[in-house]
């Protein structure tokens, strides 16, 4: 569920999500409960909730008229994918070889270890090892042809998405 809400200190609108038990002004930071906000529109759809907070912000400027001339958020967003040139078209044009630049990051992406990434050397360690500690873990991937930092940053990151737990320096897979 999305909200248009204003501030009553300095009309300030925002869309917020969900039925948060407070909400800050983005503007002047008063902090007020959800349900004392007002609210101009309730709606399932973000961007719907958008679009009329941008037609109130628009009729606010005088700028109605020329707001409903332009299309959606949606329609907009589409023509900005469409317009332009791709990246391999515009790197090509700027003289770079574009197959000697993904080749290169498939070397980067992968180790030692016959074609595994460098993410897959980190989770296989995991996997066949009992209760590998950083050290551990850092090591056997080194062994694989990956960097430490990369390691490290992976360990961390595996364990802030939940795939992974740490306890008492001691990794696991979950």
């Amino acid at each position: 569920m999305y909200a248009v809400v204003g501030c009553s200190e300095c009309s300030a609108l925002w869309v917020t999500e969900g039925r948060p038990k407070t909400t800050q002004c983005p503007r002047c930071g008063t902090r007020r409960k959800h349900e004392k906000r007002r609210k101009f529109v309730e709606t399932d759809d973000e961007a719907h909730a958008r679009e009329v907070r941008a037609s109130m912000l628009a009729n606010r400027q005088g700028e109605g008229d020329a707001f409903a001339e332009l299309d959606s958020y949606a329609e907009m967003e589409r023509q900005v994918d469409d317009a332009g040139v791709d990246d391999e078209t515009y790197l090509e044009d700027s003289g770079v070889d574009t197959d000697a630049v993904s080749a290169a990051a498939d070397r980067a992406e992968q180790g030692a270890t016959g074609g595994s990434s460098r993410k897959e050397t980190v989770t296989n360690a995991l996997r066949k090892m009992d209760e590998p500690t950083e050290n551990d873990i850092v090591g056997y991937a080194e062994e694989r042809g990956v960097p430490a930092s990369y390691t490290r940053k992976a360990l961390q990151k595996l364990v802030r998405a939940g795939k992974a737990s740490e306890s008492r320096g001691h990794y696991r897979l979950l």
